[in-house]
């Protein structure tokens, strides 16, 4: 049995080729601070896009977008402002986007879904 890291770093490949079918470039992967984690960090047009994804093997947990909690929502800004402030983005556009990789249809063939601008 495959245990959740893995699974989840599955997921975030698999997260990381449908974005770039969609025209992102991924700068960089797992950012950690303290108290935070974004998965994907990419580029899309203008938009420096700090994407979370969620993998699920089955819907005994709900669906993928459920875990997008204000809570969650509100960490994943925190982390987002760090790396902004690290890199000196300054006033330029950024978002959150959401991609979940939902393997509970079919255990071969996962649906994703990618949801721009969760803040709003």
């Amino acid at each position: 049995m495959i245990t959740t890291k893995p699974k989840g770093n599955y997921g975030e490949d698999l997260a990381c080729e449908y974005l770039k079918k969609h025209g992102y470039k991924i700068l960089e992967r797992n950012f950690r601070i303290r108290g935070g984690e974004i998965d994907i960090v990419a580029k899309d047009d203008d938009y420096l896009v700090f994407v979370e994804v969620k993998t699920r093997w089955s819907d005994e947990y709900g669906p993928p977008a459920e875990s997008m909690t204000p809570w969650k929502i509100r960490y994943l800004l925190k982390t987002a402002q760090f790396y902004l402030l690290k890199i000196d983005w300054g006033d330029k556009p950024f978002r959150l986007d959401f991609v979940s990789v939902d393997f509970s249809d079919d255990g071969n063939k996962p649906t994703i879904e990618l949801i721009k601008n969760i803040t709003s």
